[in-house]
Protein backbone atom coordinates (compact mmCIF):
# COMPACT_ATOMS: atom_id res chain seq x y z
CA UNK A 1 0.00 0.00 0.00
CA UNK A 2 0.88 3.52 -0.29
CA UNK A 3 2.60 5.12 2.50
CA UNK A 4 -0.37 8.23 2.03
CA UNK A 5 -2.66 5.35 2.88
CA UNK A 6 -0.92 3.84 5.88
CA UNK A 7 -1.79 3.66 9.39
CA UNK A 8 -0.83 6.24 11.76
CA UNK A 9 2.21 5.16 14.90
CA UNK A 10 2.55 1.85 13.50
CA UNK A 11 6.01 0.51 12.21
CA UNK A 12 6.52 -0.31 8.85
CA UNK A 13 8.35 -1.95 6.19
CA UNK A 14 9.46 0.37 2.82
CA UNK A 15 9.00 -2.18 -0.18
CA UNK A 16 9.22 -0.44 -3.52
CA UNK A 17 9.92 2.99 -4.61
CA UNK A 18 8.38 3.94 -7.66
CA UNK A 19 10.05 7.01 -8.48
CA UNK A 20 13.08 7.59 -11.13
CA UNK A 21 16.50 7.33 -10.41
CA UNK A 22 17.29 11.21 -9.59
CA UNK A 23 14.83 10.93 -6.89
CA UNK A 24 15.64 7.73 -5.26
CA UNK A 25 18.78 8.60 -4.90
CA UNK A 26 17.72 11.88 -2.78
CA UNK A 27 15.29 9.66 -0.85
CA UNK A 28 18.16 7.27 -0.06
CA UNK A 29 20.43 10.06 0.93
CA UNK A 30 17.55 10.46 3.76
CA UNK A 31 17.22 6.93 5.13
CA UNK A 32 14.03 6.03 2.97
CA UNK A 33 15.30 2.80 0.94
CA UNK A 34 13.79 -0.87 0.48
CA UNK A 35 13.34 -2.57 4.04
CA UNK A 36 13.86 0.66 5.97
CA UNK A 37 11.65 0.88 8.82
CA UNK A 38 9.27 3.71 8.99
CA UNK A 39 6.79 5.33 11.25
CA UNK A 40 3.52 7.38 10.64
CA UNK A 41 3.28 10.07 12.69
CA UNK A 42 0.92 12.30 10.65
CA UNK A 43 -1.59 12.38 7.23
CA UNK A 44 -3.38 15.38 6.09
CA UNK A 45 -4.46 15.46 2.53
CA UNK A 46 -1.98 12.68 1.24
CA UNK A 47 0.89 14.33 2.76
CA UNK A 48 2.61 12.67 5.23
CA UNK A 49 4.89 13.16 8.06
CA UNK A 50 7.50 10.19 9.19
CA UNK A 51 9.86 8.82 11.60
CA UNK A 52 13.00 7.54 10.07
CA UNK A 53 15.75 6.72 12.16
CA UNK A 54 15.75 9.37 14.71
CA UNK A 55 14.39 12.23 12.59
CA UNK A 56 11.30 13.31 11.08
CA UNK A 57 10.42 14.07 7.26
CA UNK A 58 7.54 15.43 5.70
CA UNK A 59 6.48 13.87 1.99
CA UNK A 60 4.05 15.70 -0.21
CA UNK A 61 1.00 13.70 -1.76
CA UNK A 62 2.84 13.16 -5.50
CA UNK A 63 5.74 11.45 -3.46
CA UNK A 64 3.87 9.52 -0.81
CA UNK A 65 1.73 7.82 -3.05
CA UNK A 66 5.00 6.39 -4.51
CA UNK A 67 6.19 5.05 -1.48
CA UNK A 68 5.24 1.58 -1.11
CA UNK A 69 5.14 -0.12 2.58
CA UNK A 70 3.76 -3.00 4.04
Amino acid sequence: MPIALAPLNEELTIVKILLDEKNKKHLESLGILPKAKVKVLSSMNGGVILVVKDGRLALDRSIASKILVA
